[in-house]
């Protein structure tokens, strides 16, 4: 696949107004999810219900149309650059497979289980660690570039681990979720988990992959040029997504206002953790600023999508998965803005 007309990877410019302000989008599908959930509680309660197979319908879609154009920029040619950035790829894999699931499934257990469990809805605690697991165990794709880019990166590094990520999950999502579930005495079904790879992770790579391929065969800048059209619509599901679970969300978060604030805990910490030891392992490992300073700055990013669209298909709309997967959403940019300025300090 000829991927020349893509003149760099790290083309994706820094965060636009929306990146920017996600925390503030965030909080205002909070507010319009809980109040549509209180004024029209028929209607929400109806999308509800529209499941086939355990997977609801209209999430499904606008999953779709959100994962698809971030899969869309990903280009898995790029994996014949790994063994050229084997140490920085091997520190990458090691914390998004060996230690961000596990670091978060002990914190969901120390924190959810044991520390706030008293101030926890009783029947709600499983379903919040299994959120905390979904989120850690899905890396992140698209906005790996993004925090690259700030951090002034190696973009043909970032591309080719992108891109061995994305390989991975297709086939190691599932295991490492349904193994960490076990553990913490969580029971999923397994035919639900693996629906929601193949639909979450499977066909939209190969549906992305495939329309990739025609947009960079058709006429020069046409792969841009469609991904700046259709980016305010993988925005507007988004959005759409987070009001419809913050919509069955309502009636616990009026209940527990401090369910947000107590599952933040555990993410902050992780986000903390991870960063820092990805960047101590890189340094130990001899690579230099281009490629240490993105890998200490994006791996505790996760791809929510995947994440969020799991927790409904596994818990439903109104489980404390759901809600904890979210919460990863509302923390996210500010904390990785927070870890970028850090890792820009470090710069010799």
């Amino acid at each position: 696949m000829n991927t020349g007309t893509l003149p760099a990877p790290a083309a994706p410019a820094p965060l636009n107004v929306f990146e920017r302000y996600l925390t503030l989008w965030v909080f205002l599908c909070i507010v319009a999810g809980i109040v549509l959930g209180q004024l029209l509680p028929g209607p929400i309660q109806a999308i509800g219900r529209m499941e086939f197979a355990q997977v609801n319908l209209p999430v499904g879609v606008l999953i779709w149309v959100m994962i698809i154009p971030m899969l869309l920029k990903v280009d898995f040619g790029a994996l014949g650059q790994v063994k050229q950035h084997w140490r920085g790829i091997g520190v990458t894999l090691f914390i998004n497979w060996a230690v961000k699931p596990f670091s978060m499934a002990l914190l969901g257990w120390l924190f959810i289980r044991h520390v706030f469990a008293p101030y926890l809805p009783a029947d709600q605690l499983d379903s919040y660690v299994a959120g905390l697991i979904l989120l850690a165990a899905a890396p992140c794709t698209a906005m790996v570039f993004v925090w690259s880019r700030l951090t002034q990166g190696d973009p043909v590094f970032t591309l080719s681990q992108v891109a061995l990520n994305d390989s991975i999950m297709v086939f190691a999502f599932a295991p490492i979720v349904a193994l960490l579930l076990g553990l913490s005495a969580i029971t999923v079904p397994w035919d639900t988990l693996l629906t929601s790879v193949g639909l979450y992770i499977v066909i939209p790579v190969i549906l992305a992959q495939l329309w990739r391929r025609a947009l960079l065969h058709r006429r020069p800048g046409g792969l841009l040029r469609t991904l700046a059209a259709i980016g305010p619509w993988s925005i507007a599901a988004l959005l759409a997504t987070l009001v419809l679970l913050f919509a069955f969300q309502g009636k616990a978060i009026l209940e527990q206002p401090l369910v947000i604030a107590m599952l933040a805990v555990p993410i902050l910490i992780q986000v903390f953790f991870n960063s820092g030891l990805a960047y101590w392992l890189n340094r130990r490992a001899g690579e230099g600023a281009p490629r240490r300073l993105p890998v200490g700055a994006h791996r505790r990013q996760q791809l929510f999508e995947l994440a969020v669209a799991a927790a409904i298909s596994l818990f439903g709309f109104q489980s404390g998965a759901a809600l904890a997967t979210v919460v990863g959403v509302l923390i996210e940019v500010p904390v990785m803005l927070l870890v970028v300025r850090v890792v820009n300090a470090s710069k010799p």
